[in-house]
C-alpha cells in the first residue's frame, strides 16, 4: 500500500510543477509585447554613390527622379569591377521591393542574377522612349531595356508591372564627367 501513495504523490507533483510552468508562461505570455508587423526599413541616401557611379561607369547610370511619396531607398552599390554594376533598392509606397540593376556584364547572365531566374516574355512596352522587355517566372518580375552600346537595365522586384513601370518612367539617364 505504500508504495502506491508514494505514485499517487509523485503523479500530482509531476502534474502541478507542469500547471505552475503552463499558468507562469501563459503570464510572460500575456506581458511581453508583440507586434506581427514586418520592421521599419532604415532608408539609405543614395546621393554619394549616384554621383560616384556617374563618373566612373562607362554608360549613363539610372536613378529616379520625382517618385511619388512614400517610395524609400533601401539599398545602393556601385562595384567597377564587376561589369560596372550599378544596383539602387527601393521599398514601394506599399511594402512592395523594386530595384533597379545596370551592367556591361553578359545579358544574359545579368538579367537571369538581376530578374532572380526570370524569362522574356513577348510583351514589350514603350517607356520614357525605350523598350522594355517584361520577365516573368522568376523569383522577381522585371522590365528589361537594352542599351545598343552594351549595357542593360533592369527594373526588378515583388511589385507589380505597375509599380516596376511608374519606376521606369522615373529614371533618368546620366553621366557625369
Amino acid at each position: 500500500m505504500a508504495g502506491s501513495n508514494r505514485k499517487q504523490k509523485t503523479v500530482r507533483g509531476v502534474v502541478a510543477s507542469l500547471g505552475v510552468t503552463v499558468l507562469a508562461a501563459g503570464v510572460v505570455y500575456l506581458f511581453v509585447p508583440h507586434d506581427d508587423r514586418a520592421p521599419d526599413v532604415k532608408a539609405v541616401d543614395y546621393r554619394v554613390e549616384l554621383l560616384t557611379a556617374r563618373r566612373a561607369a562607362s554608360y549613363p547610370v539610372a536613378a529616379p527622379e520625382g517618385l511619388p511619396d512614400g517610395w524609400k531607398a533601401t539599398s545602393v552599390r556601385y562595384r567597377a569591377d564587376q561589369g560596372d554594376l550599378w544596383h539602387l533598392g527601393f521599398q514601394d509606397p506599399e511594402g512592395q521591393y523594386v530595384a533597379v540593376e545596370q551592367s556591361t556584364q553578359k545579358r544574359k547572365d545579368f538579367i537571369a542574377d538581376a530578374s532572380q531566374g526570370g524569362h522574356a516574355t513577348k510583351v514589350t512596352q514603350e517607356i520614357g522612349g525605350r523598350t522594355w522587355t517584361r520577365y516573368t517566372g522568376g523569383r522577381y518580375d522585371a522590365l528589361v531595356h537594352e542599351d545598343a552600346k552594351g549595357s542593360t537595365t533592369v527594373v526588378a522586384g515583388t511589385a507589380g508591372f505597375d509599380r516596376l513601370t511608374s519606376m521606369a518612367q522615373a529614371l533618368q539617364l546620366k553621366r557625369e564627367s
